[in-house]
């Protein structure tokens, strides 16, 4: 299994979550390889862990980690004319293989973001979000309800792989999504499918993290509908735990053993998920 989703970090008042904490857990899980994202930025309460953080890991476990680099679409002048070839060309010549994960808390389709975005879409990196639904009150690029900002990104950004995350991201599985449930992890039926499936359909470009909360919320708050959804769109999806606290649980690694062992999705949709979209992507 490749985790697309995990960090080294403090959260403020909790015990840290260390690279050798993080490597003792996957071994426990039966992980092989994993993506460690930095942190970066003032918005949320962890301590700043960044690219070369995750770098200094990479080099003592190379046939483990998987590194990406993070940037602020504000750093640089904070201006939308900004070249991040520099930056880009020198975390991927050191070996990050994406861009993540993109807490900044600015509207997902502003001018500063779209010139980030189309620049590593260049280099061939692709873009991990966590995706918010408002301005202020916590982390994370922003989109209106049913994801019309992420479909311009999509549209203007066609060379740029992405990689959707986080609640207000997930929330949009289902056709109904209220305004006051969808920062959070909605319960009930997926009667209608949502703007989220829609949108895979129509941008190959787009992939799902499953990682977190949100990502198990998804798939699990209507079970036959979760299998449903991972068997069609298995070739956009991608495996992930979110681990981000030293102790943490993580549900989802034996919901896809169960899932597997009981032929409840394909071995195809199995590999693709928890594997090989991974592999494609990253160039592994």
């Amino acid at each position: 299994m490749i985790d697309m989703h995990t960090h080294v970090l403090t959260v403020w008042g909790e015990k840290p979550l260390t690279s050798g904490i993080l490597l003792k857990r996957m071994e426990e899980l039966g992980i092989q390889r994993f993506v460690i994202l930095p942190i970066i930025g003032p918005e949320g309460s962890y301590l700043y862990f960044g690219s070369e953080d995750v770098l200094k890991i990479y080099r003592r476990h190379p046939g483990k980690v998987i590194p990406f680099c993070n940037i602020d679409p504000r750093a640089g002048d904070n201006s939308p004319e900004t070249d991040f070839s520099f930056l880009l060309n020198r975390y991927k010549k050191a070996g990050c293989k994406g861009v993540g994960e993109i807490t900044a808390n600015l509207y997902i389709d502003s001018p500063l973001c779209i010139n980030l975005f189309r620049q590593c879409g260049r280099a061939g990196l692709p873009v991990l979000f966590h995706l918010y639904s408002r301005i202020g009150g916590s982390y994370g690029l922003v989109d209106d309800r049913y994801l019309p900002r992420l479909e311009r990104v999509l549209k203007k950004c066609p060379e740029t792989i992405f990689i959707g995350h986080a609640m207000a991201f997930w929330s949009e599985i289902s056709r109904d999504v209220p305004e006051k449930t969808r920062a959070g992890y909605p319960k009930g039926m997926i009667k209608s499918p949502g703007r989220l499936q829609k949108l895979l359909k129509k941008y190959p470009n787009l992939y799902g993290d499953l990682s977190a909360g949100s990502g198990y919320n998804a798939i699990t708050r209507d079970k036959e509908y979760g299998y449903k959804f991972l068997n069609e769109f298995h070739k956009q999806l991608l495996f992930g735990t979110d681990l981000c606290h030293a102790v943490q649980e993580t549900p989802i690694v034996d919901y896809f053993r169960e899932i597997r062992k009981k032929g409840i999705i394909s071995e195809t949709a199995y590999n693709n998920i928890t594997r090989k979209n991974a592999e494609r992507i990253l160039k592994l």
